[in-house]
């Protein structure tokens, strides 16, 4: 008798590696067959079904619906404010800064927050534009994820105030509404960052339905699940939609050595675009 509640053999998983390889890049390496059982069989409960193969052969009835619920369930979108603080830092003294120069003719800046997870990121983008724009420009950031769950939270704006460690008080009492009541221990961010923020599904596998221009991109703890192909195409997809001498965030375990030479590194995992 099978110690696990649903049969997963190397088949299931084998299928589960090709499935979330087309459809999301992202790349499963053996060591995670257990991590997939445990965060999939909690699905398969939940629907009802009875095995593995029952799964995937309904994962790939539904298509994207179930697909999206599938890649949710097996990465991680644990996330907080102003996390990774010093990339913030970086923006705010140097890079907008220079953007404020070197964009005087359009007055316009755009950022994209790529895998922006349940939103604390482009919130943290878009306090640190109100924080530093001059008056009268149009600032705004793009805040896209494969998961339309998360992207959901990100529009609410709503969320438990443990996600405010490390914030200043004075931050959070500018940007910031406490809730009282029912909603003692929550947060909800101030209108004023959700009108300068465009919330919005995109699978970085596929089209963009971005047409502009952009001066910075976040694409911060998402590419650790992509193999090296993949990273290199999408970072060469990035350089493409960045202005000349954008500028590029990645993750702290995130390397463009070796993968894409269209950027040059500033330090602490910020690179800059050179063509």
């Amino acid at each position: 008798m099978s110690e696990h509640e649903f049969d997963f053999n190397d088949q299931d998983f084998a299928r589960v590696k090709k499935m979330v390889y087309d459809f999301a890049g992202i790349d499963l390496n053996d060591s995670k067959k257990s991590l997939v059982y445990n965060r999939l069989s909690k699905r398969i409960r939940f629907l009802g079904l009875s095995s593995f193969k029952a799964y995937l052969d309904y994962v790939v009835e539904q298509g994207e619906s179930e697909f999206v619920h599938l890649i949710n369930a097996i990465t991680t979108n644990l996330t907080f404010f102003f996390r990774e603080n010093h990339h913030f830092e970086y923006l705010a003294e140097t890079v907008i800064p220079r953007l404020i120069k070197e964009n005087q003719r359009t007055k316009k800046i755009r950022i994209w927050s790529a895998g922006c997870s349940t939103g604390e990121e482009p919130y943290s983008l878009a306090i640190v534009l109100k924080e530093t724009m001059p008056a009268g420009w149009d600032a705004r950031v793009i805040a896209t994820d494969l998961d339309t769950n998360v992207v959901q939270t990100g529009q609410s704006g709503v969320y438990k105030d443990d996600r405010l460690k490390g914030v200043s008080e004075s931050r959070k009492k500018r940007w910031f509404l406490k809730g009282g009541g029912s909603m003692q221990g929550w947060i909800k961010v101030k209108p004023e960052l959700q009108e300068i923020i465009d919330f919005g599904q995109i699978n970085l596998m596929n089209d963009w339905p971005i047409k502009e221009k952009l001066d910075v991109i976040f694409c911060r703890n998402v590419v650790i699940y992509f193999d090296k192909p993949t990273q290199s195409k999408l970072f060469d997809r990035y350089a493409n939609q960045m202005a000349d001498s954008g500028y590029l965030f990645v993750g702290h375990s995130e390397s463009l050595y070796k993968v894409c030479d269209r950027f040059e590194l500033l330090g602490k995992t910020i690179y800059q675009k050179t063509y």
